[in-house]
């Protein structure tokens, strides 16, 4: 066996149902995305191959659940031809350019055109709306007390109130932001142990609630009102579900094409190295990430991030942003010819 650009690492259970039977995806009931950014360039080929080939016969319910970036991705992926979307997906997200000292209006309106591009007519997302087999599932965060200032004075000091509560107790979230999950179908069992309102998905509020999802605070204006959910303004899902390593209800397998070897559980944890989920909540989890020899053979020794917009010149941003996303393909490949070993989480 050559060296592996792939590692994949499995809960107790996980690890020893596939040892057992193999990696088959009559075996997967849930796949999981990630909040990130352009992290998730690292794992474009493996959006391509699972959704285009692995689970491309599947018949019986497949659920999705994704923040951010990970919602993003999973809408690409659920619409009739998958690869194709991921692919306008990660043309528009890799080529992202924006002015010096760029404003919020035109972050978020930047930010809102890649969604044009990936979904270029009604058409497209109506294929979501109606996919048959893969059951969408993302996730926004709402604000409890609608602040009543937009300017980033009063923003940081709401978002430092919130890291505060978080770090006595990560309940205490609740009291600042309300996780809504938007469904292209209904699956109250599901999230049923995690604290929630679900709303249907629709022609009308589509764009503006992916857009939510991936809504950065202080870096882009939060969405207000969307059609058919309560008032309010909604943002970034990673907020409270960065990782989400949350309580599923599924009887079958999590797989989880993740850009770490380990699950941050919300936005306000990336600083706290102890907030980390355990091995526990990963009992039915197949995470694939890239091997740390993988990254560091990358431009600049590491997978993309959105610091990469401030620390590069736009020429080698978008030069090393498309390197990644051609060799995330070599992923896909190890995975698809069995090249990698299985580690027990």
């Amino acid at each position: 066996m050559t060296q592996s650009t792939l590692r994949v690492l499995a809960g107790a259970t996980a690890f020893e149902h596939v040892q057992q039977y193999g990696l088959r995806q009559q075996d997967i009931d849930l796949v999981v995305g990630a909040s990130g950014g352009p992290k998730w360039f690292c794992l474009f080929g493996l959006d391509q191959y699972l959704f285009g080939e692995f689970f491309k016969d599947r018949t019986s319910a497949l659920s999705l659940v994704g923040s951010s970036a990970g919602a993003w991705r999973f809408a690409c992926v659920t619409q009739q031809n998958p690869a194709a979307a991921t692919e306008r997906f990660a043309k528009a997200y890799s080529s992202l350019c924006f002015s010096a000292n760029a404003s919020i209006d035109e972050i978020t309106a930047t930010s809102a055109s890649v969604l044009d591009q990936v979904f270029p007519s009604d058409d497209a997302i109506v294929q979501v709306l109606n996919n048959p087999v893969l059951q969408l599932n993302f996730i926004a965060a709402r604000e409890v007390k609608v602040r009543k200032s937009e300017r980033k004075a009063a923003q940081l000091r709401r978002l430092m109130l919130a890291a505060g509560a978080n770090l006595l107790k990560p309940a205490l979230l609740q009291k600042f932001y309300k996780r809504v999950v938007m469904q292209n179908h209904s699956n109250p069992t599901l999230l049923q142990r995690v604290p929630h309102e679900a709303y249907p998905l629709t022609l009308d509020n589509f764009k503006a609630s992916l857009l939510a999802s991936g809504s950065i605070p202080m870096v882009m204006h939060p969405v207000k009102d969307p059609a058919g959910l309560p008032a309010g303004l909604y943002m970034d899902g990673g907020l409270l579900d960065y990782h989400l390593p949350l309580p599923y209800q599924q009887e079958g397998l999590i797989l989880y094409p993740h850009f770490y070897p380990y699950l941050i559980p919300g936005w306000f944890d990336k600083s706290l190295p102890w907030r980390r989920a355990k091995a526990a909540q990963m009992d039915k989890m197949i995470l694939l990430c890239p091997s740390s020899s993988w990254v560091k053979s990358l431009p600049y020794g590491k997978i993309p991030d959105r610091k990469d917009f401030d620390k590069l010149k736009d020429t080698q941003r978008l030069r090393y942003w498309a390197i990644v996303l051609e060799r995330s393909k070599e992923l896909a490949d190890d995975l698809k010819s069995g090249n990698y070993l299985l580690e027990k989480i």
